[in-house]
């Protein structure tokens, strides 16, 4: 296909409705999963049921091999990927930064810091006019909390979005000639299922009255700004970000 699209953590979630949103827009869509095959493989169904072209590859995004071995994998069923959403994060139980050890901090940023880079690092090699490849887009998934920096909850997990924030500046300045944009995203409050996996499901509702808006957000809002990123409409933005958090 023309253009191809590597989501990343794109069985729920914001990854899920890029997913949906991308494939509406032409593009064949890989959604990438760790584990949830079901969810992956409900999403991909949904796409192709609807007249578009998606697959479901398992990658566990903290390990480079399987970060290699998913871009092989594109290449094969879809073809060169020309967007990359480097949306797969993690986070884990509420706590105090005296109370965490050196395995979660691995943990976090293995996924969150080291999986985003090398991810970029494939796409990179598959998009850039220095190695033959036609360009492309690349969006990483960030958060307000790598400014706010969700001190009693997730420090780590912030810290880990300040880096991908840092990544995003320079790749985008690495890669401008070369055909390639890198831009980020910061969403706020979202439903999504992450707050769960911290201890809270129901964060968003607790903390909404606090926003400007007085809302939480929805992962198809988020998506929105994600496929404006990549679309031809923002062909001379790179190393910038879109907030999706209600004014937070």
């Amino acid at each position: 296909m023309e253009n191809v699209i590597v989501i990343t953590g794109g069985s729920r979630g914001i990854g899920a409705a890029t997913a949906y949103l991308a494939a509406e827009r032409g593009y064949g869509v890989c959604v990438n999963y760790r584990q949830n095959h079901k969810a992956a493989n409900a999403v991909v169904d949904k796409i192709n049921q609807q007249g578009g072209q998606a697959v479901a590859i398992a990658a566990d995004i903290s390990i480079e091999t399987d970060i290699i071995v998913l871009f092989n994998a594109v290449d094969q069923q879809l073809g060169p990927v020309t967007a990359l959403v480097n949306n797969a994060g993690i986070l884990e139980q509420q706590t105090r930064v005296e109370s965490l050890d050196a395995a979660r901090l691995n943990r976090v940023f293995a996924t969150n810091i080291t999986g985003a880079f090398l991810c970029a690092r494939e796409a990179v090699k598959r998009m850039s006019t220095q190695h033959g490849g036609p360009g492309g887009a690349i969006v990483n998934v960030s958060s307000v909390a790598a400014r706010l920096g969700a001190p009693g909850e997730y420090v780590d997990y912030a810290a880990s979005k300040a880096a991908l924030d840092a990544m995003t500046l320079g790749l985008a300045k690495e890669v401008a000639e070369e055909g390639i944009r890198v831009n980020g995203v910061r969403p706020g409050f979202i439903y999504t299922d992450i707050h769960a996996d911290g201890g809270e499901p129901n964060r968003v509702d607790r903390v909404k009255e606090f926003l400007p808006m007085k809302r939480g957000g929805h992962p198809m809002e988020v998506a929105q700004a994600i496929l404006w990123l990549l679309s031809s409409e923002a062909s001379y933005t790179t190393g910038t970000f879109i907030e999706v958090a209600g004014g937070r």
